[in-house]
């Protein structure tokens, strides 16, 4: 009985019901479309950023030590806190090194003709400064996916045999893709084939990039490192979190946040996302305002049916919960094809504002379900009044 009178109230009303129904369907499409832009949207905001570089820094302490270093053996207690936040962590150890160039080097293969003025070019190229930084190949790879590189990334993070050079250094060096190298430091050489030319429009641009062995081997310093560079993602909280987990973990090193970056994006995701709530907010609003002006119409309308059925003996929950019921339905079938409307909304969005590709996120749609439906209730309030009707007035035809 209770579901055959409700379905004759809504076929009777539907005039009234359509504009509730489009009143929260269009409420639940903006709402689904802004809440799916924002998760989906913030989510690659996030990995963009990291691409940009680390925003994380764990280094030693300050001592008296002319070269501060700490021990290769923090990278594994970094990667035991299986941090999900942490999306690339790249130990390095720098070292001012003396490059020998392919003039150089070639020198003694040059034929009796052109070894005069190979000699003089070897001299003057032979032995020039520069920075090299020994590190995690792939880990700097997933860093600074951004880098242009005229060659290719050197694929393991234990090869001995190549490195990546940065184009100011290539410059000097009179470097390319395939040619040969060699590093001196301290009595010791390494002979290295350059794998890329990387650019990143920083200081990278004038170093030389080789595996932590070489480096480590090259200053006889096994099991050290200098510092150690992490890309961290997410808001500027979630960033300050692990930043505290990381130096409980590590005690007596120091970890520092690359200010710039990792403030600008934590800025930036928390100003989207709340403008974005805010906007569902007014949405919400707006939706409760319109299933309101639909139900106090149908409130009065509805002033007859109420007076007989209470004068046939039906209790004033039994009516309201019809009204009620009556909200509910429109809230979940205006939930349910406006969250579908808003996905499709979202993907135009992402595609011509954005331009990037949104996906769908199934979280959406019970979040939807449950905003609408709350709106509607909240929007039928004035259907509560229809308690107090007095069946005698309404039977006299007051």
């Amino acid at each position: 009985m209770f579901w055959r009178i409700l379905w004759r109230l809504l076929h009777a009303s539907r005039g009234r019901l359509l504009l509730a129904f489009i009143a929260v369907a269009s409420g639940a499409a903006v709402c689904a479309a802004l809440l799916n832009l924002d998760l989906d949207a913030g989510d690659k905001l996030a990995r963009e950023f990291r691409v940009l570089g680390a925003n994380v820094i764990v280094a030693p302490q300050r001592s008296t030590d002319a070269v501060p270093l700490m021990d290769a053996g923090a990278m594994a207690q970094i990667n035991a806190l299986r941090v999900p936040e942490i999306v690339a962590a790249a130990p390095y150890l720098y070292i001012a090194a003396q490059a020998e160039p392919p003039a150089a080097s070639n020198v003694a293969q040059a034929g009796p003709a052109a070894a005069g003025n190979a000699t003089q070019q070897a001299e003057k190229a032979s032995g020039i400064p520069v920075i090299v930084a020994g590190t995690w190949f792939d880990q700097i790879a997933r860093m600074n996916s951004w880098w242009k590189i005229e060659g290719q990334w050197v694929s393991s993070r234990d090869d001995s045999a190549h490195c990546m050079a940065g184009s100011e250094a290539a410059k000097t060096l009179g470097l390319g893709p395939g040619s040969a190298l060699i590093l001196r430091y301290g009595g010791r050489e390494a002979s290295l084939i350059v794998s890329g030319i990387a650019t990143s429009g920083g200081s990278e641009d004038s170093q030389l990039f080789v595996s932590l062995e070489v480096a480590q081997n090259l200053a006889a310093l096994g099991g050290r490192i200098g510092l150690v560079q992490l890309s961290v993602r997410g808001s500027a909280p979630a960033i300050e979190n692990v930043m505290k987990q990381l130096a409980r973990a590590l005690p007596g090193l120091s970890v520092l946040p690359v200010r710039q970056l990792a403030a600008t994006e934590g800025r930036l995701l928390e100003r989207i996302r709340g403008l974005l709530l805010a906007t569902v907010f007014l949405i919400l609003l707006l939706t409760a305002l319109g299933v309101l002006a639909a139900m106090a119409g149908l409130a009065l309308e509805r002033r007859r049916d109420v007076g007989l059925m209470k004068a046939l003996g039906g209790s004033v929950q039994r009516v309201v919960g019809f009204f009620l019921a009556e909200a509910t339905v429109v809230g979940l079938a205006g939930g349910v094809i406006g969250c579908g409307a808003g996905m499709l909304l979202s993907q135009w969005m992402g595609a011509r504002i954005f331009a990037t590709s949104i996906a769908p996120r199934p979280i959406v749609l019970p979040v939807i379900l449950i905003l609408m439906v709350a709106v509607s209730l909240a929007g039928a309030l004035p259907l509560g009044l229809l308690g107090r009707v007095r069946p005698a007035e309404i039977l006299r035809g007051e």
